[in-house]
């Protein structure tokens, strides 16, 4: 599956440089495109592929939701800073703006004792993207996002301390992770321009993300780098894969508002399809990017059934976070992201706390680590501990080297080593109150 997985990639890196062409010369600002009130240095610009018929920087291509940077814009119609790098391919054709991302890793992952185990899988995302902008200023955008993640088996993959969904309908799935939907996101949004800052919009996707939390940990800068899920999945982005959603929102220069009616229920364990949308649960976000370096969000969400195993149970959820991204060095950048989650139901509250930081000190090198604080009370399936709440904690660390292969696909080379931290009551079940896990990898990326 892993080369088969890293064979994939290979070909659309190719498909991607038979897609760029050069640039032509003197290229002028396209007329549909919007002006922006906040433009970003020029040295801050991440690097993209060259577009037929334009010479525009990413930092001043305009987001799909308003007249603000594209490098705004993270999954769903979640905000990061501007000062973030937007990588891929983007291409003109015609009136059409074209987006063509990939990443595929390869994972060994070990993790220690008895309710450790090891595997190998792949993961990753293939991302694509259309939008045009009318000469009024308004812009329409299609999105489509697919993972790997189904073909390493309804199981998933060994991740101690990490729970949530189920692999068999019947039991839940502890110390495991689960795969994600081949189909991670089928989304469109419309927006219509007010004024130079002002635009309202509106976001449908079947799969899509609502209006909750900070963007999926997969498009956060500052983990990406990390094939390794969060064990607070479940309290912060779980969401970015919810069958039914449709989000109205209003921004105004550097804030936005919005609201999501969606599937409250998670996807179950049938990876490959997709399921019947419910509009049962409601989200409410808030977003201010106060300066290109910082974006700040709130959000708050009922959801109605998210649990396939306990269907009667509903629950209210809290999210906050800030991220800073700034340019490090010559070519560099650094990355971080702080976070705090809760979730309330019948079983109580439950808060879940991250930290995590990304830098690229020179272009081949980046090393990752994120610090986790979670309340959970699904750590024991059975027995006198069952339903208990425990506090547990993880630290982990790692690094990947990049280089070229190709114009647009680059080759890295990674690993990580995590650090886990249980009480004293959980320590004969995991043969020790600190258990470590540790993952190696390569990864294959279009860029």
């Amino acid at each position: 599956m892993i080369r088969f997985a890293c064979a994939a990639a290979i070909l659309l890196g190719g498909a991607g440089n038979a897609l760029a062409e050069p640039a032509a010369p003197a290229a002028q600002p396209m007329p549909d495109m919007p002006a922006m009130s906040h433009a970003a240095p020029a040295a801050a610009a991440a690097p993209v592929a060259a577009m037929p018929g334009m010479d525009m920087p990413m930092h001043k291509m305009t987001g799909a939701l308003g007249g603000y940077p594209m490098t705004r814009e993270a999954s769903g119609t979640a905000w990061q800073p501007d000062a973030s790098e937007h990588e891929g391919l983007h291409i003109m054709r015609g009136d059409w703006m074209v987006m063509l991302h990939a990443t595929v890793n390869g994972v060994y992952d070990w993790q220690q004792g008895p309710r450790g185990d090891t595997k190998g899988f792949a993961s990753g995302m293939l991302m694509g993207m259309a939008k045009r902008t009318f000469a009024s200023g308004d812009m329409v955008q299609f999105k489509a996002m697919l993972s790997p993640d189904p073909f390493m088996g309804p199981g998933g993959y060994p991740l101690l301390l990490a729970t949530g969904e189920t692999a068999d309908g019947k039991t839940p799935l502890i110390d495991r992770q689960h795969p994600h939907d081949l189909f991670m996101e089928l989304s469109t949004s419309y927006t219509h321009k007010l004024t130079d800052s002002d635009s309202v919009f509106l976001y449908a996707g079947l799969p899509g993300e609502p209006a909750f939390g900070p963007p999926a940990f997969m498009h956060r800068q500052s983990i990406m780098d990390s094939p390794e899920a969060p064990i607070s999945h479940h309290w912060l982005d779980s969401t970015h894969i919810t069958m039914g959603v449709l989000t109205a929102g209003y921004v105004h220069d550097n804030w936005k508002a919005e609201v999501s009616r969606y599937r409250g229920r998670e996807p179950d364990q049938h990876r490959f399809d997709i399921e019947a949308p419910k509009l049962d649960s409601t989200a409410l976000r808030l977003s201010w990017n106060p300066t290109r370096n910082l974006s700040l969000q709130a959000s708050w969400a009922d959801e109605k059934s998210p649990e396939q195993l306990e269907p009667a149970l509903n629950q209210e959820k809290w999210s906050a976070s800030a991220i800073y991204t700034t340019p490090f060095g010559a070519d560099g950048w650094w990355s971080t992201t702080a976070a705090w989650g809760q979730r309330t139901s019948s079983h109580g509250t439950l808060p879940a706390w991250v930290l995590e930081s990304a830098i690229k000190p020179a272009a081949p090198w980046t090393v990752f680590a994120r610090a986790e604080r979670v309340d959970n009370d699904e750590l024991v399936a059975g027995g006198p501990l069952a339903g208990r709440v425990f506090t547990v904690g993880k630290v982990s660390i790692g690094a990947i080297h990049d280089w070229p292969v190709a114009d647009h696909l680059s080759f890295g080379l990674g690993a990580l080593y995590a650090w886990n931290f249980v009480p004293e009551a959980l320590g004969p079940l995991f043969g020790g109150t600190d258990p470590h896990g540790a993952m190696g990898f390569v990864r294959f990326k279009l860029r």
